[in-house]
């Protein structure tokens, strides 16, 4: 016969979404570490960590020490709980003390193994009220973040999701909201989920309370169709940390950063929306007639004017057309049709496009005041992408002549065409940062045809300094979910420190709630 235990255990786990809470007759059993198994130190601490689980008040207080979890290994006190499959771990979060060092960290963690330099992601609380979800995708790797632009969450959420987790945040009491991530992290078969706490200091241990636990696992695949968010991201060149600028449900795309670096442009349903740095409330510009803008877009040189390319009008086959930064009619520059505006040149005086005559798609300079169109590109198979070289030397753009999509560069005259470097991927939308140095472009997995929506992709960042002895060195700079519309257009900061980009998420209707 099974025992009573059993049958809940069995009950619980049955339903689609089931929320695993400790009942009154097990809680002597578990009475410290309260819903889950075990708890221990991972990584090397000087001073053991400990859980405290109240039955009465279902919290629980965690001391932890631990010099950091972050870099290539961890040093913290876990409480956990062995699962797999899809699951998602909820608390209030609360430091004991206002002291200490302001990186401590208190985290909800879903981690493959108890090894320090385990593959994990986390969603944490900083004392700085700092809060991102961090993760190693390698055993051994190096930690990656993404920060958040909420500020001192009361309530925090990790949840699985098949390959991804994301991270959702909200109000004590309230239900979180999507807050950003979907990241594929390498969890297989089963992998530890709890609680987390390190003191960033090696030398003192220090206390959260975790409340209102909730760790629920999801059953089966929900039939709801996923609701498609759009995070539009910055990334830091120097550490490849990634920060939230603005998330929301839908497609956004293409991010532009305006000259004074003092916001953003992007596409969204067939606009050009302006949103401020550290603002929550993008403003759409006045394009007049021009009411279905797609994400081949850009800023003059001088700030006066926006290149946009739209396909309201004619045909409906997309045209360049310019428009003053502020808004206002549009004036066409383009006659023929497909035209894709990608470039500007540094003087502000020629346009670098990409557009389709006679089936082939090539890359074509026209002057910023209109007249005829000047052919560039005349090889066999796409080339798309133009984009100058800060000191106008150069027009670098991405071409599948070699039979896959790599980076080449020529003379703005289309002569003296070379490939920049060559591998077995597919590589997109090279973008060179304005103090020259450095090119980031997108790279797709070696059998993606085209550049689709919705994949596994990765902005890559190669070196292109001569006095750099690190000259064509490629690095890994962010790997996320997008590809169409992360990073078609140029994006840099002005201070070529950091690359903004858009990813995407598709999160299953039954946790998708709302977003800021």
């Amino acid at each position: 016969m099974l025992s009573l235990r059993a049958l809940v255990t069995i009950a619980l786990m049955s339903s689609t979404a089931a929320v695993i809470a400790t009942p009154a007759w097990a809680q002597g059993v578990a009475a410290e570490a309260g819903i889950f198994e075990g708890h221990s130190d991972v990584g090397t601490v000087l001073h053991a960590g400990s859980v405290d689980y109240d039955a009465s008040k279902q919290t629980y207080t965690i001391s932890g020490s631990g010099e950091n979890m972050w870099f290539a290994s961890d040093a913290f006190q876990f409480a956990w709980k062995k699962m797999s499959g899809d699951v998602t771990l909820t608390a209030d979060i609360s430091f004991l003390t206002a002291t200490g060092n302001e990186h401590k960290k208190a985290a909800l963690m879903i981690r493959q193994s108890l090894d320090a330099d385990s593959v994990y992601a986390d969603v944490v609380l900083h004392a700085s009220r700092l809060t991102s979800l961090q993760f190693r995708d390698e055993k051994g790797a190096i930690t990656r973040e993404i920060q958040s632009n909420v500020s001192a969450p009361k309530r925090l959420r990790i949840a699985k999701r098949g390959d991804y987790v994301y991270m959702s945040l909200g109000a004590s009491g309230g239900e979180p909201t999507v807050a950003g991530g979907w990241l594929r992290i390498p969890l297989q078969g089963e992998f530890y989920v709890g609680l987390g706490v390190c003191s960033h200091d090696k030398d003192v241990a220090e206390k959260a309370i975790f409340s209102n636990v909730e760790l629920t696992q999801r059953a089966g695949v929900g039939s709801g169709k996923p609701t498609l968010y759009s995070t539009l991201e910055t990334v830091a060149i120097d550490s490849a940390d990634r920060r939230v600028a603005y998330l929301a449900p839908g497609r956004l795309e293409a991010p532009n950063w305006m000259r004074d670096g003092s916001a953003f442009l992007f596409n969204r349903d067939g606009h050009i929306e302006r949103l401020t740095v550290g603002s929550y409330k993008p403003v759409i510009i006045d394009t007049d007639f021009a009411t279905r803008c797609n994400n081949d877009h850009g800023i003059s040189p001088d700030a006066s004017q926006i290149a946009i390319s739209d396909n309201s009008q004619g045909d409906h086959n997309s045209r360049v057309y310019l428009v003053p930064t502020t808004g206002g009619t549009p004036h066409r520059i383009t006659e023929k049709s497909p035209s894709y505006w990608h470039g500007w040149s540094p003087d502000g005086k020629t346009l670098a496009f990409v557009g389709q005559r006679n089936g082939d798609f090539d890359i074509y300079a026209i002057a910023a005041a209109g007249g005829e169109e000047t052919r560039l590109t005349n090889a066999k198979g796409l080339d798309d992408g133009p984009e100058y070289s800060p000191d106008g030397k150069y027009i670098y753009f991405n071409s599948e002549r070699t039979g896959h999509m790599q980076i080449w560069r020529m003379k703005p005259d289309g002569s003296e065409q070379e490939q920049v470097f060559s591998d077995d991927l597919n590589n997109w939308f090279p973008h060179i940062s304005p103090d020259g140095r450095w090119m980031v472009f997108l790279t797709y997995a070696a059998d993606v045809t085209g550049h689709p929506e919705n994949k596994d992709v990765t902005l890559r960042l190669m070196s292109l300094s001569d006095s750099n002895a690190n000259d064509k060195k490629i690095t890994v700079l962010a790997k996320l979910f997008g590809g169409q519309g992360t990073i078609n257009v140029p994006s840099w900061s002005p201070d070529s420190k950091q690359v903004a980009f858009v990813s995407y998420m598709l999160v299953p209707e039954e946790s998708a709630g709302k977003s800021r």
